[in-house]
């Protein structure tokens, strides 16, 4: 008689997917060791020091699409999470000399955009409305299962559920639904909105994280993926975790401790054992090996299927999809330690203003915006980037010296694949230095005010994140690659091609962002297949 393995769940990458499965797993009575490559947990939702005195949420940088069942039910805010809310949204300095603001209320942006154009600050309630409802339909299916293609009974159910969910918009919100999965941001934005400002405050959403034209087919399902959010209870918002994302991830250490999850750090996975067509363990570097009833990989997919599984133990049709599988984004990814606040040539001023405390975007027009992409995916970077710029310690003082601050820099469009063989390991700090410059042409004491800078080409993030092309949704959000197609048609339930393996990833339903959403979705399922009853209570 075999001998029963050591664990029942073996959890493979400690970000933050895989600590909210291992909490709910744990909670259900399953003994579970959660193994990370890093001496940290929290993958890419951690705070570090990456200048003497200045900490920052060095790789994810915001909060909104954090589950609040998760928050509660993991009691993280017992934990010491706190969340405030920006008090204004975005912030965008224009080329001619003027600026926009989009305010956290809806009658103050209108009062902005009519400053360009009363009919846009007339039509902003619909183009909204229309976005929130089709948010909230789809927001209830985030914590559900992907009905799965070719699957049984359980998953004809979960298509009836679906298509009775959207049996109940009107005719008018389908129609938008469609265009919101297969039309460009651009195209929707330019027939709702005749001034620059307001289009490229929306069309930034949809090139974040994206290599892509906000003009581009699907950009437009990038920006609705972002208004899926909330903040302390309160919609559509976006907000900062005191002391850095990694408030959030450690609070969720602590909670998945408390539940007798064995977490092992600096435990880097070589193999995924195989025993047939079943996973029945993991081997790590230093050549031992850990069995347990099921294994569950919270890594990208390719991660798991390309270097973790012997390719025999996988069908070639499989093998194939995943090889195709597609996985790039444009970001480039800079940390600044400040001597002191931008000061913006269109709006003055080195105190604290609540434009600091906003997202601040370059990025002053959808024609910006894909020159911006056309220019990487020519010459392997943008000559005017995209910058978006967060400035946490305008809010949270705990992250930088007296007086001082750090910022977030999420740069877009940065080609992960050089033209000519060029190395990022070559052209990084360039490419850093124009970032830099580019933002010092809206805010002129903006280089001199660098006193320490992290940078992080697309490359960067892969080595040190495993975010496979430097896509921070570990895949993109294109309509074939989400809900029952992520991140194959057949594997869209979690499950992976091997038995008792799983996947908990944000390559998984319903996507990347710090949502929580995959490591919920995914303990539900596991305990469905070992622990029926638990896995219902989990409703």
């Amino acid at each position: 008689m075999a001998a029963r393995p050591a664990y029942d769940a073996v959890i493979v990458g400690g970000g933050h997917n895989g600590l909210v499965c291992a909490c709910y797993l744990a909670g259900a009575g399953l003994k579970v060791r959660l193994l990370e490559r890093r001496d940290v947990v929290g993958g890419a939702a951690v705070t570090e020091e990456f200048h003497p005195g200045f900490r920052n949420s060095v790789a994810s940088y915001t909060v909104s699409l954090l589950q609040p069942k998760i928050i509660r039910d993991l009691n993280l805010h017992e934990h010491g999470l706190r969340v405030l809310e920006r008090p204004m949204s975005n912030f965008l300095p224009l080329d001619d000399g003027r600026y926009f603001k989009f305010m956290g209320e809806r009658t103050a942006t209108q009062a902005e955009i009519a400053r360009f154009s009363n009919r846009d600050a007339d039509r902003l309630p619909a183009l909204e409305d229309m976005l929130d409802g089709i948010a909230e339909v789809l927001r209830g299916l985030v914590l559900e299962t992907p009905p799965n293609a070719g699957g049984g009974l359980i998953d004809m159910i979960r298509g009836l559920k679906v298509g009775n969910r959207l049996r109940h918009l009107s005719e008018a919100q389908r129609r938008d639904l469609l265009d919101l999965f297969t039309k460009s941001a651009g195209d929707i934005l330019d027939s709702w909105f005749e001034s620059e400002p307001i289009k490229a405050a929306f069309g930034f959403d949809a090139v974040v994280g994206s290599f892509q034209s906000p003009y581009a087919p699907g950009s437009a399902y990038v920006m609705l993926h972002h208004a899926f959010g909330e903040v302390n209870g309160k919609k559509g918002k976006w907000g900062h975790a005191v002391g850095g994302m990694g408030a959030i991830t450690q609070a969720m250490a602590r909670e998945a401790e408390r539940r007798g999850v064995e977490i092992s750090l600096s435990s880097s996975v070589r193999e995924v054992a195989v025993d047939g067509k079943a996973a029945t363990g993991v081997v790590l570097e230093d050549g031992s090996q850990i069995d347990a009833r099921v294994i569950v990989a919270n890594l990208h997919p390719k991660l798991l299927y390309q270097r973790l599984i012997d390719p025999d133990a996988l069908d070639a049709d499989f093998r194939h999809r995943i090889d195709g599988y597609k996985s790039r984004s444009g970001t480039f990814r800079m940390n600044v330690a400040l001597s002191e606040l931008p000061d913006f040539s269109c709006l003055p001023g080195t105190q604290a203003a609540e434009h600091h405390m906003s997202g601040i975007v370059i990025a002053p027009s959808l024609k910006y915006m894909d020159k911006a992409f056309q220019d990487a995916w020519n010459d392997g970077w943008s000559s005017q980037p995209i910058v978006e710029i967060l400035i946490p310690s305008t809010m949270d003082d705990s992250l930088a010296p007296e007086g001082a601050h750090v910022a977030s820099l999420f740069c877009q469009h940065f080609n992960p694949d050089l033209p000519d063989g060029r190395s990022w390991d070559d052209v990084r700090d360039h490419v850093a230095d124009l970032i830099i410059d580019t933002v010092d042409r809206y805010a002129p004491n903006f280089k001199r005010s660098v006193v320490g800078r992290m940078a992080l080409s697309p490359v960067d993030l892969e080595r040190k994140f495993g975010l496979v092309g430097g896509d921070i949704f570990h895949g993109t959000l294109t309509l074939d690659q989400l809900y029952s197609a992520r991140p194959v048609l057949g594997h869209g339930n979690y499950r992976g091609p091997l038995k008792h393996l799983y996947m908990c990833g944000s390559g998984t339903h319903p996507g990347g962002g710090v949502s929580g959403a995959p490591g919920h979705n995914a303990a539900r399922e596991i305990l469905r297949d070992l622990r029926p009853g638990s896995a219902r209570r989990m409703a």
